[in-house]
């Protein structure tokens, strides 16, 4: 009996429903990278941060996952390849978080704020890419309460980001 392949590993990126032209071509870089490096891609499976990084990781040949608010198979962004219809609204971001090995955030409003705490309650390494406005600037790299279980880790650009990723992610090999 053979034994099966590692998992590949997930990465849920997170951020503004409506973001800046700056914000989107950002997205779409970090999902091409997550592509690049084999990696499954997860988000909220709607427009902005979610459809930039979709278009970008399928784009390059990779897995998008949408874990989308909605009970509606059409309401993914055309660039998810599974869509997963929860039907819960905003309660679906504790999902995309815990469907990831670890989380990316650009910009940010409150359901960006929701699912970085919820990354930071059940110990998902969260990394904050800075400059883009929202929660991932505004949060720096302080902790958010006395649980410790996660970190904040701000990255100051793309290159820092697969840097620090690829870091992150070997510390949690296994």
């Amino acid at each position: 009996m053979t034994s099966a392949p590692p998992r590949p590993r997930q990465v849920t990126v997170i951020g503004d429903s409506d973001p800046p032209a700056a914000t989107v071509q950002a997205a779409e870089r970090v999902g091409a990278m997550l592509a690049r490096l084999g990696l499954t891609l997860v988000t909220g499976g709607l427009g902005g941060v979610m459809e930039a990084a979709s278009r970008g990781a399928r784009s390059a040949g990779g897995l998008v996952v949408g874990i989308l608010p909605s009970h509606r198979l059409e309401d993914a962004n055309p660039w998810c390849t599974v869509v997963v219809p929860t039907g819960l609204g905003h309660a679906r971001n504790a999902l995309t978080v815990l469907a990831a090995d670890l989380v990316i955030a650009l910009g940010g409003g409150a359901g960006t704020l929701s699912e970085i705490c919820f990354a930071w309650i059940h110990g998902r390494p969260i990394l904050l890419l800075e400059g883009y406005g929202g929660w991932s600037d505004r949060l720096g790299g302080a902790p958010l309460d006395h649980r410790g279980t996660s970190r904040l880790q701000v990255c100051r650009s793309l290159e820092e980001l697969e840097h620090v990723l690829a870091e992150t992610l070997r510390g949690r090999a296994g």
